[in-house]
Order: C-alpha cells, then structure tokens, then sequence
C-alpha cells in the first residue's frame, strides 16, 4: 500500500482528451491521490454534452474543456497540481519530447487518426498507454507497454462501411443509402465547396443533349426566386435525374423500378404558396438553432412524416438555409448537432426512399443513421475511468503479471459485467511497432501520387505531415518550412501518375514514408495491379501485410466452431478499435489460463453472432458494422 501510494503521488500523468470519458477520469484520478495531471483537449463545450459530463454546466457552453475541467476538479481538490491545454494533441508542441515527461499516458478520445498519432508518440517516447473506448452499456480498457504487450496498432481496424457510387446515385435499396446520397451528395452539392468532386448529375432537361458550355443545374440564377429554386432542385433530382435511370432497362431487368417524384406531386397549390411562410418569423437567426420544423409547427422528431411533409421540409429548409444562414453557404458540410442540416438530410433521403420504394424513417431515425449515433451512458463512462486508473497504478508499480485488458457488458452473463483478458504480446508483423515492411497492390499507371498520399498515408496509415522517398530520391514533403520552389514541385509530384514520377514507382518499389513529427517510418513494397473489383476494394488500391490473413476454408471452420459454442477453455475475445476510436468486440479461438476461463465465457455469450465497432466522440457514440480478423494468432504475454 505504501508503495502504491507513493507512485500515485510521485506520477506525472498526462490526460488526453476531456469529454465523456476525461471528466469521469480527471475527477477520479484527483480523489485516487494523483498530484501532477495534465489534460490535452482542442473542443468546446457543447449543449449536448451536458447530460453526462458532469464537470460542465449550462455557463460553460462555449468554453474549453480542458480549462473548465480543470477549475471544476481544483474546486474539490485545490492542492492538486493540474494544467490544461486547449489545442489539438497532433500539434507540433506536443512532440517525443513533450511526451518523455511523463510516467503514464491515458486516453479518452473521439477518432482513430488521434489514437494511431498518440500510439506512435508513447512507442518513440517510451511511456507506457492506457486506452480506453465507450458505447451505450460497452466499453473497453487496454494496456499498451512497448515491448511487452501489443500497441495500439497491433491488431487492424475494421474500416467504416463504405458503399459503391452507382448504389448510391442508382440504386439504392436500403435506407442507409439514401442517407448518404441525401448527405455527402446533395447536401454538399448544395451547401458545401462548389469545387469539390461530385457524383450528382449536375445537367437539366434542357442541356442533356449538348456538351459543351453545360450549366450546372444547382447555381441559383441571379435574381431567382428561392421557392423556384428549390422546386427546380425538387424536380431535377427527384424527377428528372429518376426518369434518366430509368431510361437504362437493363439496370431495371431484376430489379423494382422507382417512380419519379415532381413537386406538383407533392404539395398543392395552396401549400406551395404557404411554404416557407408558415410561422416563419419563428425562426431565429442564432445559426444552428435555425428549424423548419418549427416553421412549419412540426414537434415531434419521433413522427415520421408523409411524403408531403417531408417534401414541406425539404423546401423550407432549403429556403432558411439561403435565408437565415447564407453567408455559411459553400463551407457548410454536414453536422448531427446542426438541427437544420439534419431535416434537410432527413427530407430528403425521406423523398428518395419513397421514390425507390424503401420505407420512410423519422427525424430521430434519421439522424442516428447519419451520425452513426448510439446515445452515451455515463455510467459506462464512470466504470471505464475507474478501470483506466486502476490499470494506470497497475503500470506505475510495473506491475507487468497483473495488467488487464477489461471489457464492459451489456448484460451480465454468469454474474459477470467486467470480463478481464491478459494482455497480448507484439504482434511481429506490426507495421508500428515491429517495423515490418506493408504491401501495396497498385495501378501504378493510373494512380496518382496524390491518391496514394490521401488514401494510403494519410487514410490508412494516419499520417499527417508525411515524406515520401524511393531509396535517396524525395518524392514528397509536408510541412509549413517548406520554400516555393519545393512546394511548387512536390504538387506537380501529386498530379502524376506512380510511374510517370522522376523516379518511376513502378512493381517491385520500396517507398519509405516518414512522419518527423510522430518519429514513425514505414517501409512499404510495392505491386503493380491492372483491376480491382470497385465494390470490395473502392479505393482503387489494397493495402496488405500488418497482420497475416486466414484462407477462406480455416475462417469458415473457425467461424461454425464458435457459432456452435466452441469449448469455453478455447475461447477468448479481442477487442479493436476503428475510425473514430472504436472497439470491435469479436469471439477468437485460442487457449487461454483458467483465471480468464469464466471470462471468456461470458464474452462468447455476449458477442457470439455480433461485432461491434464503438467510440466516444463526446457527445454520442458511433456503432458500425465490422469484422475482425478471426485466423490472426495472438500470443497471451508471458
């Protein structure tokens, strides 16, 4: 007990991120004993966090988090020593150095690009990490000590659930589709960067026969008025752009053809003459708080609205975001807490999906689907801080035998809601830890340089300021110390095509790609390919070689073994995370010691026919559909 006290009061602990889980963890870390704490967090308080960061109050909204959890925690505890940074913890400030002060480090944040970036800073710092992840009832503790247990990258993510453009623009059979048409494609077609890439048909009636000099149907027309615009916007993507899939009958050969939806349709008369004008006043012109549901007297986000309602709302809300938020228009993209987006977003997916015959969903609905939302439990959030301070203390009296990788049930199993794993070993063939040199399938004579920095360093392996060589020659550089000469032909680098570079990238390559600000190099071969299949691999490349894949034949052996209730001494689980800080929670295969035997069989119960990717993205958690890696063989550290 002495001991653990005095490594308690000597520790300099540093805190990243303070929204859900952080002001749990700050709070009990300060009645734990702990003296010197310092907190990383770049957000603000928001309305929505109230209900379960109880270290904020409704005065706070607006203000750092980092400062206001601090004052909160000092008044409880004033002789703790706590200082807080509002900033982003992938700035420069924050480097391997900054790192080495400290004896611990515990995270508690929102997305995977910040983890990966965290990762790699305490493997070059050597200070061991606590990680930590939340959604609803679930949640999850890891340990992460270089050399000794897997780091945070030993184990790939599960990637977000991505869908083809052609079901998107053409097909769509699921409402999940029609969100995203209704968000990444109108939404940002209509509100966002004018420049950005496009897949919406952007060509009227009028100009579908003629090539040249094609006027994009979605600028509004100097002096038009702003209920024929959003009739015009009406028609062309629910009627015209309908009646032009249509046109292609083989695509309809298997399929249910969709029926084109016209604004006179839709609303009468009467009710396209009051639209808009209904209790309008009412709006305000506080930005965000901006709602044609309240326009138009709508209450109850839970109703699902008829297709006249929804085709109501889309058209006032499109006339309130030209109205009341103009100067916002062409750099909005879409948020879950902008009230006004979110009905735009959900009208319109809601009109689409009348109109290809997929059942309509409410406001509420709606926005759980675009957000990727499942609602926070602060309750969670307390248990899983209590559990990152007790693997903290573990670490800090070097307590290697008793570390524990500790996952949060939904429902009890066998008496059981904490079901405690040993840690794993280093993975061998981690990219991160490990070194090992990944493998890059590539048309390396139509991929650009560009498309492998976005995608590939920057997208997969979380990058942010990136060199690119082949062996001495540099083929690219972030930075902001970079001269104009430099910068000038590192963007002509981007625009070429791998095997057009002036050293030619071709199969059989070595790149090595650097990131000086995390001290992280990776070696990556590569592999020329002439197709890929646009469904499975969307990205136009693969990338391979972090973890060693399982044949067809073994992971369906494997798979029938445990949906048939596999031996409880041969099973354990793993937890992952993915885009946005999330666990993956999984059943594996492997012998495992009888102190985790009763813990393994709660998680086979648990999660025998589903995997979970969950995160905390202080202020709702995101769930999405992911499949972990069931033939990678883990070893239990000695």
């Amino acid at each position: 007990m002495d001991l653990q006290l005095s490594v308690v009061k000597g520790a300099k602990v540093l805190m990243v991120g303070a929204g859900g889980i952080g002001c749990e963890l700050l709070k009990t870390l300060a009645l734990s004993g702990f003296q010197d704490i310092h907190i990383i967090d770049m957000d603000t308080i928001e309305v929505s966090n109230l209900n379960r960061q109880f270290l904020f109050r409704q005065s706070h909204v607006g203000q750092s988090k980092s400062k206001v959890a601090r004052d909160a925690v000092l008044k409880f505890r004033p002789h703790v020593s706590i200082k807080s940074y509002h900033a982003n913890v992938k700035d420069p400030e924050f480097n391997v150095e900054f790192f080495k002060q400290f004896n611990v480090v515990l995270n508690g944040l929102d997305n995977l690009d910040a983890r990966r970036h965290v990762n790699r800073l305490c493997l070059a710092a050597n200070v061991p990490l606590v990680e930590s992840g939340t959604t609803g009832f679930l949640g999850q503790v890891t340990v992460h000590v270089k050399g000794r247990t897997e780091c945070y990258e030993c184990q790939p993510k599960p990637a977000p659930k991505t869908y083809p453009v052609c079901t998107i623009t053409s097909t769509p059979s699921k409402f999940v589709h029609c969100i995203v048409w209704a968000k990444d494609l109108l939404f940002a077609k209509l509100f966002g960067d004018k420049n950005q890439e496009n897949d919406l048909n952007i060509r009227s009636s009028d100009g579908a026969s003629s090539s040249e000099n094609v006027v994009d149907v979605f600028e509004r027309r100097e002096g038009e008025d702003i209920d024929d615009y959003g009739r015009r916007i009406f028609d062309h993507v629910f009627g015209y752009n309908i009646e032009l899939a249509l046109s292609n009958e083989e695509t309809w050969k298997n399929r249910n053809k969709p029926k084109p939806i016209y604004s006179k349709d839709v609303l009468s008369d009467e009710l396209a003459q009051q639209n808009g004008n209904v209790v309008q006043d009412s709006a305000t012109d506080d930005g965000l708080s901006v709602s044609a549901m309240s326009s138009l007297g709508m209450k109850n986000p839970q109703d699902i609205w008829s297709l006249s309602e929804n085709s109501r709302i889309f058209f006032e809300s499109l006339r309130l975001f030209f109205m009341k938020r103009g100067k916002e228009i062409g750099n909005l993209s879409f948020d879950k807490d902008d009230q006004l987006a979110v009905e735009f977003v959900t009208a319109a997916a809601n009109i689409r999906a009348a109109s290809f015959g997929i059942p309509l969903h409410s406001l509420f609905e709606a926005k759980g689907i675009a957000g990727n939302i499942v609602h926070a439990v602060a309750t969670t959030n307390a248990i899983i801080a209590g559990l990152i301070v007790i693997e903290a203390i573990k670490v800090l009296k070097n307590d290697i035998k008793s570390y524990r990788m500790t996952y949060c049930l939904e429902h009890p199993t066998r008496k059981m809601l904490l079901m405690p794993v040993e840690p794993f070993e280093p993975n061998e063939s981690c990219y991160v830890c490990s070194e090992t040199p990944l493998l890059l399938e590539i048309n390396t004579h139509r991929s650009k340089l560009k498309d492998f920095v976005e995608r590939i360093v920057k997208a997969k392996l979380g990058m942010n300021l990136p060199i690119i060589m082949q062996g001495s020659n540099l083929l690219f550089e972030a930075g902001d110390d970079l001269d104009e000469d430099m910068i000038a032909n590192y963007e002509a680098n981007l625009e070429k095509v791998l095997a057009e570079l002036p050293s030619p990238v071709t199969s059989g390559t070595m790149l090595t790609v650097e990131d000086l600000l995390q001290e992280f190099t990776c070696n990556i071969n590569i592999k020329h390919r002439e197709e890929f299949d646009e469904e499975k691999e969307p990205d136009g490349m693969l990338l391979s070689g972090w973890t060693q894949p399982v044949s067809a034949s073994e992971k369906e052996k494997e798979d029938k073994s445990i949906n048939n209730g596999a031996n409880s001494s041969d099973v354990t689980v793993e937890a992952v995370e993915d885009e946005t800080g999330v666990v993956a929670v999984g059943v594996k295969k492997r012998r495992i010691s009888e102190t985790s035997e009763v813990a393994a069989n709660a998680a086979a119960d648990e999660t025998n026919h589903k995997q979970y990717q969950v995160i905390d993205d202080e202020d709702d958690l995101v769930v999405l559909d992911g499949n972990s890696d069931a033939g990678n063989k883990r070893k239990r550290m000695q």
